[in-house]
């Protein structure tokens, strides 16, 4: 049995998803259709795993009281962080939109099981933060997946894990990994926003790229 045939179009295709797979901030309340999420959750299920042991494990927060409780702890790191910067970097930091979380119909916290029975250990004796990077890469996954679907994502990263795993109540093996929000774009754009706001330009391939 042979696998399937992508043609070049969709080759082409691969890539304009990867160049418009934005971290969304700006988000319109539409509700997403009934079990389009699940849907989406499927697919991010279909990411690599060490010794299959798919230790993802999400956290779909519906709870008013919780949500709120989130943006409220969100907002209050977010002020924290600012703290860091002197005032010019400050002005540009207070200019950011770093979270979504007010509009996003959607509110998924993802964790990973730490050393999850399935897999029985495979790929985790000589780099045991194998599992988080598998949860990861369902991260990406899902981000592609809701791109192409037309869904927008934020990650938001301005969290204490310590905080989210009491808010939301989770078994204590589960490590907080991401904090997303999900739903239809406000605006969409090739160009990542931090860049639009001359936060950050992407570096130079010579930067990150290497010969040994």
């Amino acid at each position: 049995m042979t696998g399937p045939v992508f043609p070049p179009q969709f080759a082409d295709q691969l890539g304009s998803l990867l160049a418009w797979r934005r971290d969304v901030r700006h988000f319109q309340r539409l509700p997403l259709p009934d079990g389009m999420l699940d849907h989406l959750l499927d697919i991010a299920s279909l990411a690599p795993s060490v010794g299959n042991s798919q230790p993802w494990r999400f956290v779909r927060v519906v709870s008013e009281e919780r949500r709120s409780a989130i943006i409220a702890h969100v907002e209050a790191e977010d002020r924290q962080a600012a703290a860091i910067y002197d005032d010019d970097a400050r002005a540009a930091y207070d200019g950011l939109k770093l979270h979504g979380l007010r509009e996003a119909p959607e509110h998924l916290a993802v964790f990973c099981q730490t050393d999850p029975e399935a897999g029985r250990g495979l790929g985790r004796q000589t780099m045991p933060e194998t599992p988080v990077y598998s949860v990861i890469m369902s991260i990406h996954t899902l981000w592609l997946a809701a791109r192409a679907m037309g869904v927008g994502m934020g990650w938001v990263s301005i969290v204490d894990p310590a905080a989210m795993n009491s808010l939301l109540d989770v078994p204590d093996d589960w490590r907080f990994i991401a904090l997303l929000c999900l739903g239809y774009p406000a605006q969409e754009s090739e160009t990542p926003e931090l860049v639009r706001r001359h936060w950050q330009d992407r570096l130079p391939a010579d930067q990150t790229r290497f010969i040994r």
